[in-house]
């Protein structure tokens, strides 16, 4: 089989790790590091059970960009850190102890010659969607914990899967458009269009995204199933003819204004103007500057996660 291109979702990858590895790991001065210890264990594993020829890390530049934040205030708004007079009021809202941990793996990615890659104004989201849309040669695979990517499922002009990491790495589920239907009951042959359908009814709290009112997971479902997509399932709502119910009409109609808002915001940019950090995303066989990556380990204390990389990128592919 082709060796595929893994697209990580670099920001949902280390929060996770922040999060579920102890913060009692901490480097030889006494500064936590156990986001970094779980990324590179990740990456590692990662590289091991896929053995990807290609491998970008996904990064936010723009966590929070202006044009979501027009059409919809509330996006992302909760998670936006509590500002003071001189402070950036849309800085999003990391523990203090992750922050420079962020800058330790970036550091880290840049020596072992690892890719990373950004878009200006744009979140990861978005370049993990123009990655996979552009790909033709490799088949896909999205790793991330945020269930909005599961949009990008595609079976052509090559496959690409979203391994979701919603119950943590080693019970990771990987989803294809047939998958993405099953779980959620939408048209196979839309899967992933259908399943940014079904967020924009559903809605989403942890997005700041308040759904159509009365509309939740399962009749985003069945309307979608039944009438084959958004624009059908409004030309019905806007037909009092049709056979939709009478207060379901009504639910939709009322709220027009936000599902017409709303699609641009939950739709995964594919064009975005994404920028690689190096110029080619394949995957080295060993580190780019070991010495480098050594001094990097050796301060942070994280020798034994950069070896378990180094052993899984000098592994046959």
């Amino acid at each position: 089989m082709t060796a595929p291109l893994l697209l990580l979702d670099g920001a949902s990858m280390w929060f996770r790790s922040f999060f579920g590895v102890p913060s009692s790991i901490i480097s030889p001065d006494g500064a936590p590091v156990n986001a970094v210890r779980g990324f590179l264990d990740s990456v590692a594993n990662l590289v091991t059970a896929h053995r990807p020829s290609r491998l970008v890390v996904c990064l936010d530049l723009d966590w929070r960009p202006q044009f979501r934040v027009d059409l919809i205030p509330s996006y992302k708004a909760h998670r936006v850190e509590e500002a003071g007079a001189d402070d950036d009021p849309d800085l999003e809202e990391v523990p203090d102890e992750l922050g420079p941990q962020v800058g330790w793996i970036l550091e880290l990615l840049d020596a072992a010659g690892i890719t990373t890659a950004g878009a200006e104004g744009f979140e990861a989201d978005d370049v993990l969607g123009t990655l996979a849309r552009r790909e033709a040669a490799d088949p896909v695979v999205v790793v991330t914990g945020d269930r909005d990517l599961l949009q990008v499922v595609a079976d052509a002009p090559v496959p690409v899967r979203v391994l979701y990491l919603g119950r943590g790495l080693a019970n990771a589920t990987l989803f294809g458009p047939a998958e993405v239907a099953e779980r959620y009951g939408l048209p196979p042959q839309r899967a992933g269009g259908g399943y940014a359908e079904l967020a924009l009814l559903r809605g989403d709290p942890s997005d700041g995204l308040p759904g159509v009112p009365g509309v939740g997971e399962k009749t985003a479902s069945k309307l979608l199933t039944t009438y084959g997509s958004l624009s059908a399932v409004l030309a019905a709502a806007a037909d009092p003819d049709s056979a939709m119910a009478a207060g379901l009409r009504a639910k939709l109609t009322a709220a027009a204004d936000y599902i017409a808002a709303a699609g641009p915001v939950v739709t995964v940019v594919t064009d975005a103007p994404v920028t690689l950090s190096r110029p080619t995303d394949a995957l080295p066989h060993r580190f780019a500057d070991p010495a480098r990556v050594q001094a990097l380990a050796d301060r942070l204390g994280v020798g034994s996660p950069v070896a378990r990389l180094g052993a899984a990128l000098q592994a046959p592919r």
